[in-house]
């Protein structure tokens, strides 16, 4: 059962605590609120400011699972808070560690100082939690995708259209690392996991993948360099730096170019047209299960 006052108090007490350079907001010269604002929270929790304010005024409608997971993210809460808010809206609390899609507040304090940069953080399958604007720019809008094709070792292997981003030369390995990483994923989560259940439904739909599969082939890490062809700039040469967070097994992926080089203007060129280029959303394919919008 929910408990609204607990759920009211717990909710103004965060936002309160909470300022706007912690979740990579400017702060603005006129600000009185000690906190953050609702309509800002609101914003970040991807829900109407209305919606919102009345949850912190008692009222509304039994917010949902999803909404409640989505003000989790909003407000960087901890697991234990996170938890916690579940219990107050009524509902059990998500399974921890592997496989939860909560990002924990010291990675999400680390990608809110990266909008102007590429930028993503990813689950071990490869499933994007969360991008910077530049990052959309670069890959496409890769948080669209449900189910399956949440994962980009799903796409790679059932949507072609996914790999028009990456130069052909570079095609063999990324179906050998991708083959490799969702066996070391599986090897570690055993044969109930998200992991098992994904290798099953590609060895059923790809060739391709059924035949990297029998070679066992482990260890194929990514290059730091990686190169993308993308449609509206060309070829762009990027380095890739990765932080990872060993308790939720996410991974933060930069992307930065050399300055001076053709790259790092090719990107520089894309950070300024890619929320106008008609590309944006087709660079990542259009195959698999996606949301409405």
């Amino acid at each position: 059962m929910i408990d609204r006052a607990g759920l009211a108090e717990f909710l103004r007490r965060r936002r309160e605590a909470l300022q706007p350079e912690d979740v990579g907001l400017p702060r603005g010269p006129r600000r009185r609120t000690s906190g953050l604002r609702r309509e800002e929270v609101a914003a970040l929790c991807h829900m109407s400011t209305d919606y919102y304010s009345r949850l912190e005024r008692e009222r509304g409608p039994h917010p949902s699972e999803q909404m409640i997971a989505s003000i989790a993210q909003g407000l960087h809460l901890s697991r234990d808070e996170r938890d916690h808010l579940f219990r107050l809206a009524g509902h059990r609390p998500p399974l921890q560690g592997p496989g939860s899609d909560h990002i924990s507040p010291g990675l999400l304090r680390i990608f809110d100082r990266l909008a102007d940069t590429p930028a993503e953080i990813v689950t071990e399958l490869g499933e994007t939690l969360r991008q910077t604007g530049p990052g959309a720019a670069l890959v496409g809008d890769l948080s669209r995708y449900t189910g399956p094709a949440r994962s980009i070792e799903y796409r790679w292997f059932t949507d072609p259209a996914v790999r028009g981003l990456y130069p052909p030369d570079d095609h063999e390995f990324y179906s050998r690392m991708y083959a490799s990483g969702l066996r070391t994923v599986l090897a570690l989560r055993g044969p109930e996991s998200k992991a098992a259940r994904l290798a099953d439904l590609l060895l059923a739909r790809s060739d391709e993948f059924r035949a990297l599969w029998e070679r066992h082939e482990v260890g194929i890490t990514p290059h730091q360099v990686k190169r993308f062809q993308h449609p509206a700039v060309g070829l762009l040469e990027l380095s890739c730096q990765i932080l990872l967070d060993p308790e939720q097994s996410h991974s933060l992926l930069v992307y930065t170019a050399a300055p001076g080089s053709e790259s790092y203007e090719r990107l520089q060129l894309l950070s300024m047209v890619g929320a106008q280029s008609p590309a944006r959303d087709q660079v990542a394919g259009g195959g698999g299960e996606t949301r409405e919008r």
